[in-house]
């Protein structure tokens, strides 16, 4: 992976690093990470979550892919606080990433995008970060912060009305994984279970006529469960590429 000369512009902007919570792990795990290569610094919109153009532009482009804790797609859109740890070099609070896509590199656990990985560094020291091609940091879960927005459910782009429905979730806050997602079949008066097609997508084949009743799965650290139940979520005549506001925020 390269990084020409000419992107360093991308990181000429004020660095402010706010206070995060302390809801989030107790300990930091120890790892590698590297960075790809992007022509606007940001993300990548074909991203292995499914996120499309949110994981381009999410948390400011500050994204990345994994390996380990891509956890079959269960692990897409959660919140890690990253940071470097080469002195002279790395902020002592590193940056929070959001997993947007899946990849593999040199025993790493983070393969962010240029602009995530010039703010593990101090100010002005972003291209002799990125020398180093891959650095040892250590990192741990942190809950995702969206104050402005409530978790959309889009319709997939892949979806086709009315035969084939594909869902992916965003502004997913909290440090909860969804962990499955039913629809309501008012005519068998009964739960539908959607199937993980890939990442953050769930889809199924003939969905129910009419509006779309849907209720999701949350899963926390000390692995209690919980389901959130969301009426007259989706209209009858859902539209592919459309975003619908559950009018709800995951807290935990």
């Amino acid at each position: 992976m390269g990084f020409s000369l000419s992107h360093y512009s991308c990181f000429l902007y004020v660095i402010v690093l706010l206070p995060l919570l302390c809801k989030c792990q107790d300990t930091f795990t120890y790892s590698r990470a590297t960075y790809y290569g992007s022509p606007d610094c940001l993300g990548t919109p074909t991203g292995a979550c499914g996120f499309g153009e949110y994981g381009r532009n999410v948390n400011g482009g500050k994204v990345g892919a994994v390996s380990r804790l891509y956890r079959n797609g269960t692990g897409c859109g959660a919140c890690y606080q990253v940071r470097c740890k080469i002195p002279n070099l790395c902020t002592e609070n590193g940056m929070r990433v959001v997993v947007t896509d899946h990849g593999e590199g040199d025993q790493t656990d983070f393969i962010l995008s240029p602009r995530g990985f010039s703010m593990l560094a101090l100010p002005n020291m972003a291209a002799d970060l990125f020398a180093y091609g891959v650095v040892g940091i250590e990192y741990r879960r942190v809950p995702c912060q969206y104050p402005n927005s409530n978790l959309l459910f889009k319709v997939h782009e892949y979806s086709r009305f009315p035969d084939y429905l594909a869902l992916v979730m965003l502004y997913q806050a909290g440090l909860s994984d969804i962990t499955a997602v039913e629809i309501w079949q008012e005519d068998f008066q009964e739960w539908k279970g959607m199937r993980k097609s890939y990442g953050a997508v769930w889809d199924m084949a003939n969905p129910p006529k009419g509006g779309v009743n849907l209720r999701f799965q949350v899963s926390g650290r000390g692995g209690g469960q919980k389901w959130v139940l969301l009426w007259d979520l989706i209209p009858a005549d859902w539209k592919p590429g459309f975003s619908y506001d559950s009018a709800f925020q995951l807290d935990d």
